[in-house]
């Protein structure tokens, strides 16, 4: 047995529907199913899903507050007052500032933008720059990606006479700031058809609206904010996505032409993982770690030579932010595990005096992914008293409605239902901590803190092809609500497995079942291969795709977890060196099974736990063996004690070493013509001392000098003869009896039989021997003399 290193949750399939879907749209069986399993269940939907060709924008106008805010800018730019973008420091607020600006400028606006800096601002608007906006003459503030929580910075800015307009996405609390204009999408009374658009996905929404058309140039920069700020890409965001990435892979903008030279990404292959690995953090790094300006002007300039320099710029800034990561995460994981333990947190709660406050939300995230459990990490400021944190979430726990239970702590607060920001002060931590942890207690079960997988649908290998890939692609770009889709491959057969990579971390294996196969490639699994033994049946979740090599295209499947539902055998008994068992075997659940009185004695040296002897049938009965690892060091006695080790029970696996320090297999079993010639000669001798020749006399015949010990041991069970003192002589007048009588004949054949069923059979059959027993069905003899 092999458990999954997640929960998979497959995803029931209307079959009916997918089939009908199929056929009407004569697409393949699984991309029908996906679609049916996504919502998608009409052919107009799908059609319009997989095929849309044309943008289909709502009308801006629905959002509540647009015309007041179409109008208020027109007069700003008829009048030349001055524009102020507010924006935010992370890639969604850098391309919303962008768009804003990109509108403004072109329509002739006197405008300037403002973003905050983290580690000396904090997020969101703040007072300071509000007066200092009034102070150069700013008569209007647009906010892009913020403020639907700023209540004290709306009131001063009415104070000093500005005019507010808060564009934002994020969760609206249970009062709205005094703003001239809220444009967002998730307000109360909101009719706007699409609730989930990003920051840039509002911001695009206002260039729409004082474009009166859609304006396609911008789709690109609209893209980056949309994928890398995880909202759902379904709806308009999809349309974002899909039409900017395509149109990502002709652009003009210098500044991203930059960064995609930097990573040597071929326009062809970019994609929605292109903005969430390569372009979204790299923008996302200049706020992370000062201020967000650089990547604003990127996106903006028109000059190539200072795009490709403040790209590298950028560029630096990531690496700096990948090294910070990876320290503050280990030191965070340390923390985790010495004093908040998840068998006693169901939320944890972190935070150290130096730690980043640009990169704890990225740490949180790490936590999220190690410990599976909701997640806050504070960056402590123990002069000013206060704590910056950031916090993720896992299914099944509202950050932001758990939060706002504890807004009494949290003088500065927003998010989603899966992350959140803050900061409190330092003395509020703990109770922080132990409120969050009594609402996790009551809304969170203990399945509810194994980390899920959610599979799309299970596949058989046969449906797998170049074509059936393709065509799954169209379902992209993917991301929230519409994933990558993972599919389960169940019960295949192991045509191939082995380690790959400069270090053996990765595992290559081929899938088989009848005529179809499927290689299959696992990244950082490469410590299943001493978990799976190759004539198991093995259950794959993955990500199907299309491997090119050398102008040879064939499907695949990227492994991200693997199960073996069965119990399992591993064959170790050739294995010479028996301190390496303990680098096969894994420590946990686990128990050293030994027979022979010199096991313990023997193995202890090296193996870390104790040693189970078992000497009984009475011991092996009564032994718990399930859903254990049970390693069987030497050989037992008997059959029937290994029959009643498991027999009827649950192992999870067996490691068959079964090590004898002498084997009697190989030795020669004197047949009735030697034991007949062997007694011919003692007749004739009269007297024959085995200590002085028997040496010689087994070199005379070919024999080995254990041979001619045990018939001579044999012919004394059976009354044949005397041996005193090394002397052997024939008995007179004793009555014929079969050598099966005797007690030292029936050992050796017992041993000799027991050597070639456990010892020398093959892997196959042995399996099937120990199959039989677990499932209760074996017959102590029959079972094993049928390999003979």
């Amino acid at each position: 047995m092999l458990k999954s290193r997640t929960r998979w949750v497959v995803k029931p399939t209307d079959l009916q529907k997918a089939q009908e879907l199929a056929e009407a749209m004569n697409i393949a069986p699984t991309t029908a199913a996906l679609l049916v399993n996504r919502g998608i269940d009409t052919v107009e939907n799908a059609r319009y899903f997989l095929f849309e060709q044309t943008l289909s924008f709502h009308d801006p106008f629905l959002l509540k507050g647009m015309d007041v805010l179409v109008e208020r800018v027109k007069r700003a730019i008829e009048d030349g007052e001055p524009i102020l973008i507010f924006g935010d420091y992370d890639a969604d607020g850098v391309s919303s500032t962008t768009v804003m600006m990109r509108v403004l400028l072109d329509m002739g606006a006197n405008v300037d933008y403002y973003i905050p800096n983290r580690f000396t601002e904090g997020y969101g608007p703040n007072e300071a720059a509000f007066r200092k906006a009034a102070e150069k003459g700013i008569k209007l503030i647009i906010t892009v990606d913020t403020g639907i929580s700023a209540l004290h910075e709306a009131k001063i800015a009415r104070d000093l006479g500005l005019d507010l307009i808060i564009t934002d996405h994020h969760e609206p609390g249970p009062a709205l700031p005094e703003a001239l204009a809220i444009i967002h999408p998730k307000l109360e009374d909101s009719v706007y058809p699409f609730r989930e658009l990003a920051g840039v996905g509002v911001a695009f929404k206002v260039a729409h609206a004082l474009y009166g058309f859609v304006p396609e140039d911008l789709l690109e920069i609209a893209a980056i904010g949309t994928i890398a700020d995880l909202v759902s890409l379904t709806g308009e965001n999809r349309l974002i996505a899909k039409h900017g990435i395509s149109q990502l892979k002709r652009t003009n903008n210098h500044g991203l032409r930059a960064l995609l030279s930097l990573s040597k990404t071929e326009p062809s292959a970019i994609s929605e993982e292109t903005i969430g690995f390569m372009i979204g953090p790299r923008i996302n790094a200049a706020g992370r770690l000062g201020s967000a300006d650089p990547a604003v002007q990127l996106l903006l300039t028109d000059s190539r030579e200072e795009a490709i320099m403040l790209a590298e710029e950028i560029d630096l800034l990531n690496k700096e932010r990948q090294s910070l990561v990876a320290a503050i995460s280990e030191e965070a994981i340390k923390e985790v595990e010495m004093n908040f333990p998840v068998k006693d947190n169901h939320v944890l709660v972190i935070g150290r005096e130096g730690w980043n406050p640009g990169v704890i939300g990225i740490v949180a995230s790490r936590l999220v992914e190690k410990f599976y459990r909701p997640t806050i990490v504070l960056s402590f400021d123990k002069e000013k008293g206060i704590a910056k944190g950031s916090a993720r979430s896992i299914a099944g726990f509202d950050l932001f409605k758990n939060l706002s239970t504890c807004r009494d702590l949290l003088p500065h607060f927003g998010g989603h239902p899966m992350a959140a920001g803050m900061t409190l002060g330092l003395e509020d931590v703990g109770q922080l901590r132990e409120r969050l942890n009594v609402l996790a207690a009551e809304q969170l079960s203990e399945k509810d803190l194994i980390p899920v997988t959610q599979v799309d649908l299970e596949v058989r290998l046969e449906e797998i092809s170049l074509e059936s890939i393709k065509e799954m692609g169209q379902l992209a770009p993917y991301g929230v609500d519409n994933p990558k889709p993972k599919v389960m491959i169940k019960d295949a057969q192991i045509a191939s497995m082995r380690r790959i990579g400069s270090n053996n971390s990765h595992i290559k294996m081929t899938l088989a079942n009848g005529g179809a196969s499927l290689d299959g490639v696992g990244f950082g699994l490469g410590g299943l291969y001493e978990q799976i033994s190759p004539i198991s049946s093995v259950s794959a979740i993955g990500e199907l795709s299309i491997n090119e090599w050398n102008n040879i295209r064939k499907p695949q499947i990227f492994l991200q977890d693997v199960a073996v539902h069965s119990w399992q055998m591993f064959d170790l008994r050739g294995l010479r060196r028996h301190e390496k068992l303990v680098e096969m075997i894994p420590g946990q659940s686990t128990k050293w099974v030994v027979f022979g009185d010199g096991g313990e004695e023997k193995f202890s040296a090296f193996i870390a736990g104790p040693l189970s002897k078992i000497s009984t049938a009475e011991e092996a009965a009564y032994m718990d063996v399930d859903d254990q690892n049970i390693v069987l060091l030497d050989m037992p006695p008997s059959r029937q004690i290994l029959e009643k080790l498991f027999s009827g029970k649950s192992p999870s696996r067996i490691y068959v070493h079964f090590y004898k320090e002498n084997s009697d297999f190989f030795s020669t079993m004197p047949t009735r013509e030697h034991f007949k010639w062997f007694y011919a000669f003692l007749a004739k001798k009269g007297v024959f001392d085995l200590k002085t020749y028997g040496e010689d006399l087994a070199k005379y015949r070919g024999w080995t000098k254990e041979s001619v010990d045990f018939m001579s041991q044999v012919f004394f069970d059976l009354d044949f003869v005397k041996i005193n003192n090394g002397l052997i002589s024939l008995e007179k007048s004793v009555p014929k009896r079969d050598l099966s009588e005797s007690k030292t004949y029936q050992r050796k054949q017992a041993t000799f039989a027991l050597e070639n069923d456990l010892l020398y059979s093959t892997f196959e059959q042995l399996k099937s021997w120990f199959d039989q027993v677990i499932q209760g069905s074996v017959q102590n003899e029959e079972a094993i003399t049928e390999w003979i």
